[in-house]
């Protein structure tokens, strides 16, 4: 179990503990939704938060078996909706660094990506873009 607590800071500012560790986020709401826009929104944290952890569970797969992806980065879009407002689609664009990366690995790497603990939080009906550039 991992708590955390958010103090509002005003300003539609929020500054978010991570209680275990004392590390602190600030987020600020969007410049299209009031916001200064000057650090990561709610939303914005959540879509990237399903690239970390898709990067996350490839790691220990991959060195589970014996191979690397460091120096792997993800792209992370997040496309808004109205009516509600909400995240409609995350667009995720991982490049991995020149590797000869077998076809098992491969597999590895994209069954791992798709079943993070992230992903299989999402509701179904966000729309997940994924693109692996090898």
């Amino acid at each position: 179990m991992t708590k955390m607590k958010t103090l509002y800071l005003g300003g539609l500012r929020t500054e978010i503990e991570h209680l275990q560790s004392g590390n602190k986020v600030i987020t600020d709401a969007p410049l299209d939704n009031n916001g200064k826009g000057e650090y990561f929104s709610p939303t914005d944290l959540f879509a990237s938060s399903l690239g970390s952890c898709m990067l996350t569970i490839m790691g220990i797969s991959a060195n589970s078996y014996g191979f690397s992806i460091d120096g792997t980065t993800v792209e992370i879009e997040k496309i808004m909706g109205t009516n509600p407002r909400r995240v409609v689609e995350i667009v995720v664009t991982l490049n991995f660094p020149k590797n000869d990366y077998t076809p098992q690995q491969k597999r590895l790497i994209e069954a791992s990506a798709k079943t993070c603990p992230v992903a299989n939080s999402l509701h179904p009906d966000i729309k997940k873009t994924i693109t692996f550039n090898y």
